[in-house]
């Protein structure tokens, strides 16, 4: 049996130089949300994998993809489900030995430069070897959200319950922010000095790497753990189990995660496939007066731009409101909002003016939505120095179900042949999400041998 080293854990709590460094990494890594999964990345992905004439009974749109014909942004987003189901797999296992290795910055740094390096390795991308490009999105998925998971770790231990709306809402601003600066940045390289797209994958690597370094050099391990032997991945399971009876005691804590597993069912499918639906479902006048299909990449990138710069202000204004009324009840306004923009874009958007208002709406609920939700779970934690394993069940829960939001929308793709029909099940999504707050206590009361913050 492992020995446990007797000592106090360091303290970084109410810290100010160390929250602001551990928002750097919502900076450092939020690069990848923007550039690779909703700005050049997918315009880069359509523009190379799409057909320049119709072959045989071929459209432009499908990909021979391990022996199969598929839509091109069907493969994307059953390539992005598979590595959301690796995460799934390792979050829960490798969070369960940080914590008895007391090691998250350890794993945070692991997974931050194997995100960093495989968005690096998409300058490689190419249609001879389609199948080993698209391991590239596969590992960059697993190394963005495995890190997320143990960076979110951290924000109980960074500040005091009735601060942690507004850290979590600082980090994300500081992600909208770092990630609108390099995209411009990007684009400017691009548009005015005629860099291939492809050296904006670098860039991603370097920015992600090299902020994250100061991340790194502030954030301290803030529990010390057994020492590493051969049996320590048993250990590592057995506090996941513990984690898991105690989180089975708390109603409050289990069924919020029951609303969040179905409500990111809707936000994280949004987020991933939002761009793409402009590129397929959106109608705009060319130089030559003709009604043609998708936006231009120049348009996606304004509208792209307009959700991060809206997400800022959103943060903070849904912070405020948690803090006014309740964190449930400001998180059933934004599932209300979520649903609205999605009957919106069914219905109404199919032109860029009708995309650009949409995209204002997403912006505008997507701050609020991803700040208040992480730190609502972490507000609704009882007291223990086992954040990562907590945070495992949070993050798979995310993970699991971005996985049947992703495949939900590729199905209903493939099966209708437009991806306007996909929205219909992000709609049931927020409403089933909503249905289930309502169920979820404001006050928890403590099971025997367990406290809560207060």
């Amino acid at each position: 049996m492992s020995e446990i080293l007797d000592h106090a854990p360091l303290s970084m709590r109410g810290n100010k130089k160390i929250q602001n460094a551990w928002t750097m990494y919502d900076w450092a890594n939020s690069t990848y949300n923007l550039v690779i999964g909703t700005a050049i990345f997918p315009i880069f992905y359509t523009a190379v994998t799409a057909k320049q004439e119709f072959v045989g009974k071929q459209h432009v749109d499908d990909v021979l993809f391990f022996g199969g014909i598929f839509k091109n942004t069907e493969v994307l987003s059953y390539c992005l489900a598979v590595g959301m189901a690796v995460v799934c797999f390792l979050s829960p296992m490798l969070s369960g030995l940080a914590d008895y290795l007391g090691r998250k910055k350890f794993f945070l740094q692991v997974f931050c430069y194997m995100g960093a390096l495989s968005c690096a390795s998409f300058y490689l991308f190419d249609m001879n070897h389609f199948e080993w490009s698209m391991l590239s999105v596969v590992f960059a998925c697993i190394g963005f959200w495995c890190s997320f998971a143990f960076s979110n770790s951290f924000l109980p231990e960074l500040a005091e319950p009735q601060d942690q709306d507004r850290l979590s809402a600082k980090g994300y601003s500081m992600g909208y922010i770092g990630s609108v600066i390099l995209l411009v940045l990007n684009l400017i390289a691009i548009k005015v000095f005629g860099m291939p797209a492809k050296w904006s994958f670098i860039s991603v690597a370097v920015w992600w790497i090299g902020f994250a370094q100061i991340t790194f050099f502030h954030l301290k391990e803030t529990k010390s753990g057994g020492k590493y032997k051969p049996q320590v991945l048993r250990n590592g399971f057995r506090e996941l189990k513990e984690t898991w009876q105690k989180l089975n005691q708390t109603k409050r804590l289990k069924r919020y995660l029951i609303s969040f597993f179905v409500f990111s069912m809707g936000v994280q499918t949004i987020m991933q496939m939002a761009s793409l639906f402009g590129t397929k479902e959106v109608r705009r006048i060319d130089e030559f007066g003709q009604e043609v299909v998708g936006m231009e990449s120049g348009q996606l990138i304004v509208a792209v731009i307009l959700v991060q710069i809206i997400a800022i202000p959103g943060a903070y204004i849904f912070s405020k409101l948690s803090a006014k009324f309740s964190n449930l009840l400001t998180l059933k306004i934004a599932l209300v909002v979520w649903a609205l923009i999605c009957i919106y874009a069914f219905a109404i958007v199919t032109d860029p003016l009708t995309f650009y208002i949409a995209a204002a709406g997403i912006g505008f609920v997507m701050g609020g939505t991803q700040a208040l939700a992480r730190s609502t779970y972490s507000k609704f934690l009882p007291d223990t120095d086992d954040h990562a394993s907590y945070f495992s069940f949070y993050d798979v829960t995310e993970k699991v179900g971005l996985i049947i939001g992703l495949l939900s929308f590729g199905i209903l793709e493939g099966y209708a042949g437009s991806m306007r029909m996909s929205i219909l099940a992000l709609i049931a999504f927020f409403v089933v999400g909503y249905v289930l707050l309502l169920v979820v206590p404001q006050k928890e009361e403590a099971p025997e041998g367990m406290t809560f913050p207060v």
